[in-house]
């Protein structure tokens, strides 16, 4: 029986009143100097605008035969605009960018037996850079 003991709670024991409270102590009082000192400003991270408009890069055939031409290809939101682009490739890479030319491609229906389904539409922007500068996509 001694072990249910163990599992039972205990009654909390209640303070005496002829208990003395104990003795404040009493604070020294600091003064302030003369000089207002200004507290330290954090710099808030500029997050830019690269994550939200670059999804990835577009690599196929013909996108390898552009890079050649020193044009590269990206998928990009559908809302980004060419301004936003031309920010964020400079923003990612550090190249400068001549020209920023935009492909909207369609969403097409698909089938599969008797199921009909929708391949998704999606935007992609070719960017030209200024002669004299590469873009490494794929690591060699």
């Amino acid at each position: 029986m001694a072990l249910l003991k163990f599992f039972k709670k205990k009654k909390r024991e209640k303070k005496k009143e002829t208990e003395k409270p104990k003795e404040k102590v009493e604070e020294k009082v600091i003064e302030k100097p003369s000089v207002p000192v200004q507290p330290q400003r954090t710099r808030k991270k500029e997050t830019g605008v690269a994550p939200l408009v670059l999804k990835s890069a577009h690599i196929t055939e013909k996108a390898t035969d552009l890079a050649r031409k020193n044009q590269y290809v990206f998928k990009v939101s559908s809302t980004s605009s060419k301004q936003e682009i031309k920010k964020a490739v400079e923003e990612v890479y550090g190249v400068n960018i001549s020209k920023v030319r935009l492909i909207k491609v369609k969403r097409k229906q698909r089938r599969l037996g008797r199921t009909f389904g929708w391949r998704k539409g999606y935007k992609k922007a070719i960017v030209i850079l200024k002669k004299g500068q590469k873009i490494e996509i794929l690591p060699r």
